[in-house]
């Protein structure tokens, strides 16, 4: 599957060419129970793009679906959504909330988006309830704002038209869903209300104002306006009243529980946000912190970055300026009885930087290596971060990319402690057989990894890349003393002995165990 990331900027606004009619009624799936499969090791899929925990329990969305751990990492469990995506992941105390996607490619050869709807659990993945993807009726073209009845642009597919947040208030969801925009329920998903923002030229509305806007991502060819500040990204609720929407144009902010909203962006403060397209946010409560990724969007001035704001955005702090910015965590500490933020982190497409005092200075984490089987991850871009504060005051650090999943058990100072690494695969392999992952893969931006297992027994192990004509092209590793506690991965970048990436086709791997039979694999790489 395509990963979400991937087209962030490959998106553009479809027009309402077809109609689809919201159904009446959500059903609750009960077919197999979507049951979770126990695995010994590892999340279903390496693509990892939101880490929540509550409580003692973790659950990752990925590329693969939604996977669940109750024991700090040691087992986990899957719940599929067909062969769907995880767009989003909200927890809500006991409830978790999933959203779903998929990639199209229209007729211009572009990768869209397809927001194929919602799912909850009240009972721990056991039993899910689906809702469709919000879509409105192509006769929805109004919409009531306290004295105002404002023309509205029906979003009536689900192209473009995909859940990427989720909120929760009481007895409320919220949802922000790109071109469709910010919208919320009541009764857990059986209807939607459309949320209304500003539009892009102005910066604050109430109800009672008189105003002549429409509520629409784009004008298309039915003569809307076109307003980047409805396209809804991000969404946090610190508390019933308190809530956060970030869109392509700002983050907006109401304090009187979605009713009334002011805008804030890189333009209309003197000290405001470094970019206008609001990736994602989150807030910390113990410090009354709002943190937001902030990317550049329209405006020439504008940079990538981190911006955060402790008065409720009446000014800003912008930190890590030109870094793309993806997720955003904090690590606790016990203060007596209660916890407080000992530090604010940032997944980046330069690696996770972390904050003991909150912006003055960031501090790189290792690149994570597994303790035990030498597995690492080798991309520098992080799409998830969060953490655990274990009962002996350690923590747990969870990291997300699209190569695998990191936890890291900080037990010293900072960045001191041991690193376990998960990266899904078929599964355990006995001694006589190997496997290679991703394949086909290509070198310019992946890295292959080359699963085997020593039977059990210390060896030493050689391992040789050969061209479709059995020529020789790398020697990956000789003779190096590898553990029979644990299957083993080896790495190849796609370059051969001289540094130069090899051209697409066939290879063939050979692995060979000190005087036992060697083993081979096919390899096809594709860029």
């Amino acid at each position: 599957m395509i990963k979400l990331y991937k087209i962030f900027f490959l998106i553009f606004l479809y027009s309402t060419a077809y109609s689809q009619q919201l159904p009446d009624s959500f059903r609750l799936i009960n077919e197999n129970n979507r049951l979770g499969k126990l695995s010994d090791k590892t999340p279903k899929s390496n693509t990892v793009e939101y880490i929540e925990i509550y409580k003692d329990t973790i659950w990752v969305g990925t590329g693969g679906g939604l996977s669940k751990s109750g024991d700090f990492g040691e087992t986990w469990e899957t719940f599929e959504f067909g062969d769907e995506g995880i767009s989003a992941l909200g927890i809500n105390k006991d409830t978790v909330w999933v959203a779903t996607w998929h990639p199209v490619e229209d007729a211009f050869g572009e990768i869209l988006p397809v927001g194929s709807g919602l799912h909850y659990s009240v009972d721990g993945g056991q039993n899910w309830t689906d809702i469709p993807q919000p879509v409105d009726a192509p006769d929805d073209s109004a919409v009531v704002y306290g004295i105002n009845r404002l023309r509205a642009l029906p979003i009536t597919v689900e192209e473009q038209n995909f859940t990427r947040d989720i909120a929760f208030t009481k007895n409320t969801i919220w949802i922000t869903s790109f071109a469709g925009g910010t919208r919320k329920s009541t009764d857990n998903g059986k209807t939607w209300q459309r949320v209304v923002l500003p539009p892009d030229y102005l910066d604050e509305i109430k109800p009672t104002d008189t105003l002549n806007f429409t509520l629409s991502p784009t004008g298309g060819k039915l003569g809307f306006e076109e307003n980047f500040n409805h396209r809804a990204f991000s969404i946090v609720a610190p508390n019933d009243s308190l809530i956060y929407v970030g869109t392509a144009n700002g983050i907006n902010k109401s304090v009187d529980g979605g009713i009334s909203w002011k805008k804030f962006t890189h333009q209309n403060q003197e000290k405001g946000i470094t970019g206008n397209f609001i990736v994602t946010m989150n807030y910390d409560p113990t410090r009354n912190t709002l943190w937001a990724a902030t990317w550049k969007a329209r405006g020439e001035d504008e940079l990538f970055g981190l911006s955060s704001t402790a008065d409720g955005g009446d000014s800003w702090n912008n930190f890590l300026v030109n870094e793309k910015v993806h997720s955003i965590g904090f690590a606790f500490k016990r203060s007596g009885t209660e916890l407080i933020s000992s530090s604010v982190l940032a997944g980046t497409e330069n690696g996770v930087f972390r904050s003991t005092d909150f912006g003055g200075e960031w501090i790189a984490a290792p690149q994570p290596v597994d303790d035990n089987n030498r597995s690492i991850i080798t991309t520098n871009e992080y799409r998830a971060i969060n953490s655990q504060l274990l009962d002996d005051d350690s923590k747990y650090f969870w990291l997300g990319t699209s190569e695998g999943l990191a936890r890291f058990h900080e037990t010293g100072s900072l960045w001191q402690g041991e690193w376990k690494v998960y990266i899904a695969s078929s599964g355990e392999i006995p001694q006589e057989e190997t496997f290679a992952f991703p394949n086909p893969f290509s070198p310019d931006d992946e890295v292959l990894k080359i699963k085997y297992s020593t039977g059990g027994k210390d060896a030493k192990v050689t391992i040789r890349i050969f061209d479709f004509d059995m020529n020789p092209v790398r020697v990956l590793i000789q003779n190096a003393p590898r553990s029979g506690e644990f299957e083993q991965l080896e790495y190849w970048d796609g370059r051969d002995d001289n540094g130069y990436i090899v051209p697409n086709g066939v290879y063939f791997y050979r692995i060979e165990f000190d005087s036992s039979k060697p083993l081979y694999g096919k390899i096809m790489v594709m860029m």
